[in-house]
């Protein structure tokens, strides 16, 4: 009998995770590609294109084919995904069943293209299923009853922010703002504060290492009262180039300066949930107040960003455990029992 393998594909702008049927999560790479500008041959896929990314020849181009959660390139994606497949299933599967995440709220065009680029990479069925839902899942919300739960997925392009109620969507927004965005907004406070050009992987180990969205105001202590001890702040030593002399420069920054400029791209985030907030049924609104806005997604990592998130919703937030993994574990735990998740599936 023939027997085809299902596959779950979490295809970010960052990250690309993928989950096969009865194994588990097998694969965990950076959604990177390295072609031949010459041919177009695709010379390397994952963690070895995202060790070439801004260290290439002109001859060859180091490039993220997904940006803010949707396909740019269509032919790198497509060989991307080939890659994927192969890697995971050690070349053994003919024409799997995959099912694969898209933004919430995707366009036809946007869901027509993701489709078409599993086909071309030989899938035989494609399963669409919308990140906020199977966040949800990932994160053990139970999606099926009539009470509402808010998930914000932070990804490395886009930030789905959802209310879910009986299994589906109620109220959804896509932010194009997320982990890129932190690291574009890192290059550009250090190139204008000290004059020094960072790379997209420096301005990352910055937000990963000192990166902070949120440092509380600190009280005026009260009279007769001793200050309390100021807070440690982390810093760091960083390498670029002079913006002015064009010669290599190390400078020391601190979160301080790195939290001034994740401000602009956290309140674009917050005014998405806000939004969401604002139009949820009353109902569903008493639920989440009560229940939490759970946070997912690799950048939902960022230091005390459920501090943030709580100090200016008022709504109590939390980051989920193993956050990245979270929309994967939903696509899984969706392939494992298909006949469940028919509704959440598009």
């Amino acid at each position: 009998m023939f027997f085809r393998r299902k596959v779950g594909i979490d295809l970010g702008t960052a990250n690309t995770l993928v989950y096969v049927e009865k194994e588990g999560i097998v694969l965990n790479e950076p959604t990177v590609v390295a072609y031949s500008l010459e041919d177009k041959r695709i010379l390397a896929v994952g963690d070895d294109a995202r060790e070439m990314l801004g260290r290439t020849p002109g001859s060859i181009v180091a490039a993220r084919p997904m940006k803010e959660g949707v396909i740019a390139d269509y032919t790198t994606t497509s060989a991307m995904i080939t890659y994927f497949l192969k890697k995971a299933l050690r070349r053994r599967a003919l024409w799997p069943e995959v099912m694969i995440s898209i933004p919430g709220g995707s366009s036809q065009v946007e869901k027509r293209a993701v489709v078409a680029a599993c086909k071309q990479a030989g899938a035989s069925n494609v399963y669409l299923m919308e990140e906020p839902l199977a966040a949800a899942i990932g994160a053990k919300i139970p999606i099926a009853q009539p009470s509402g739960h808010m998930i914000v997925n932070l990804g490395g392009g886009t930030a789905e922010i959802g209310i879910i109620s009986l299994g589906q969507l109620v109220v959804y927004k896509t932010v194009r703002i997320a982990g890129t965005k932190f690291d574009e907004a890192i290059i550009q406070q250090l190139r204008k504060k000290f004059n020094l050009i960072i790379g997209d992987r420096t301005a990352e180990d910055i937000k990963i290492k000192i990166g902070n969205a949120h440092i509380p105001p600190r009280p005026d202590p009260k009279p007769g009262m001793h200050p309390s001890p100021e807070p440690e702040v982390r810093k760091m030593e960083v390498k670029g180039r002079d913006f002015q002399t064009g010669l290599p420069k190390i400078i020391e920054v601190d979160e301080v300066s790195i939290n001034e400029s994740l401000q602009r791209p956290l309140k674009g985030i917050l005014e998405g949930i806000k939004e969401v907030l604002s139009q949820s049924p009353p109902e569903l609104a008493a639920d989440i107040v009560d229940k939490g806005i759970v946070l997912s997604g690799g950048t939902s990592m960022l230091h005390n960003l459920d501090k943030y998130v709580s100090y200016y919703t008022g709504v109590p937030s939390f980051v989920v455990e193993e956050p990245l993994f979270c929309v994967i574990r939903g696509i899984g735990a969706a392939l494992e029992n298909l006949d469940s998740y028919k509704d959440a599936i598009r």
